[in-house]
């Protein structure tokens, strides 16, 4: 097994201190014919080839703040911008030092240019990437100091995308350091109109502590799914949860190898989300990032339960081909659906209140959500898990085992997993 990052032991180890989603990259060829695209069993489950119909991205530029993006890879030829290098590593923004950044880059843009046999799909090839290399933390003296130094590292990054053409800012990346330096970054790039995705862990079934920026408020955090429409038991769980996407098996170009990886994790489905918002803002391009955001909320598919929300898939999978068909009402394009600082429930409540002078960074843990869920409950359910907690010892950390539903919705066409009768 090949793989970027520390191997998923390790990753359990690090990330419950501090570093950065990586995930695990396989470069092996499958012992019969089968296509590269054939094995991309998320674009069939979110019945790509129909949307693409409508939309494929174009216009829209998403800026992946990870270790950098190669060019080369010819399912990415033509598709990777200039960006810039923030890190300490040699080259530019067009070298991956670890090959997570490229891989996130091909789930969403991806070509299929090197061939029938060999190329991959990504979910919005036409749309453009903005590489912006940032160090991932490993170069740090310990895992505090790697901690300590998230928002610095990120944080400029996040703030040139907010001044680019970018219309998307995708951060793969997540840690318990939530500094000044990454609050304010972010609340500049919200004010700037982008939309933030990141994902909200891969210690789901170990640890679960808050990550940011998944928890920040106006970010969507993104949580991962198997094939199964299930939240895999590797995703973090909690408030800072809004949507969710497939993060399980995902294969696409990478820098490793016969250049194909198979990888997991909320990066991965971070990336699929962006792409998301990449294929409903090219169809609405009018449209501001509120606008976008809402659509995405009301179009997931929910918990089977009823609920809003739950702490494992947010409001739900994405579910751009019911958006594009059927967006509903856009709503108010100045306030973001999602909680927090940004939100139309705190837009409400301010309404009849008198501005209070100066600012507060008190609002950083994210609130209840409290948009509705107007999905359409055909294209498939999605698993609600539970948690048991585990109190042991006075211990800070939280250890998370999933209880999985299966969904009683049966498919109508293919989607994740085999056809049902």
């Amino acid at each position: 097994m090949r793989s970027y990052g520390p191997g998923r032991a390790a990753l359990r180890n690090l990330s419950a201190t501090a570093l950065a989603l990586a995930v695990v990259g396989v470069g092996a060829v499958p012992a019969h014919a089968e296509s590269v695209r054939e094995r991309q069993w998320h674009l069939d489950a979110m019945q790509a080839e129909e949307m693409w119909k409508t939309s494929q991205g174009e216009g829209i530029t998403i800026a992946v703040i990870d270790t950098g993006v190669d060019p080369t890879l010819p399912d990415l030829q033509g598709q990777v911008l200039k960006g810039k290098d923030f890190s300490t590593h040699p080259g530019d923004a067009h070298d991956d030092y670890r090959g997570h950044g490229t891989g996130m880059a091909a789930l969403i843009a991806a070509t299929g240019a090197a061939g029938p046999e060999h190329g991959s799909y990504g979910l919005a090839p036409k749309s453009k990437i903005l590489p912006l290399r940032v160090d991932d933390g490993y170069n740090q003296k310990n895992h505090a100091e790697a901690i300590k130094s998230f928002g610095k590292r990120v944080g400029p990054a996040i703030r040139y995308a907010a001044n680019s053409e970018a219309n998307v800012i995708n951060l793969s990346r997540a840690s318990p350091g939530n500094s000044k330096e990454l609050r304010r970054a972010i609340k500049y790039a919200l004010e700037k109109g982008k939309i933030i995705f990141a994902g909200v862990g891969n210690d789901g079934d170990y640890g679960n502590k808050v990550l940011y920026p998944a928890a920040s408020p106006g970010v969507i955090g993104v949580s991962g799914l198997d094939r199964n429409a299930q939240s895999t038991d590797e995703s973090q769980s909690g408030n800072q949860v809004d949507l969710a996407a497939p993060g399980e098996d995902m294969v696409a170009a990478c820098p490793h190898g016969n250049g194909i990886c198979t990888t997991h994790g909320t990066s991965d489905a971070t990336a699929i989300a962006s792409a998301s918002a990449a294929l409903i803002w090219a169809e609405h391009p009018d449209w501001t990032a509120n606008q976008v955001t809402r659509v995405l909320v009301n179009t997931a598919g929910g918990p089977k339960n009823g609920d809003e929300r739950d702490d494992f898939i947010g409001h739900g999978a994405v579910r751009p081909r019911i958006a594009l068909k059927n967006p509903g009402d856009p709503g108010d394009p100045n306030t973001n659906p999602l909680p927090g600082p940004y939100s139309e429930k705190k837009a409400a409540s301010d309404a009849n209140k008198p501005a209070k002078p100066g600012g507060s960074d008190s609002e950083d843990d994210k609130q209840q959500a409290a948009s509705g869920d107007d999905s359409d409950p055909n294209w498939l359910a999605y698993g609600l898990a539970t948690a048991g907690i585990l109190a042991a010892g006075g211990a800070t950390s939280l250890y998370v085992r999933h209880r999985r539903h299966t969904a009683n919705t049966p498919y109508p066409i293919a989607p994740y997993g085999p056809p049902r009768s």
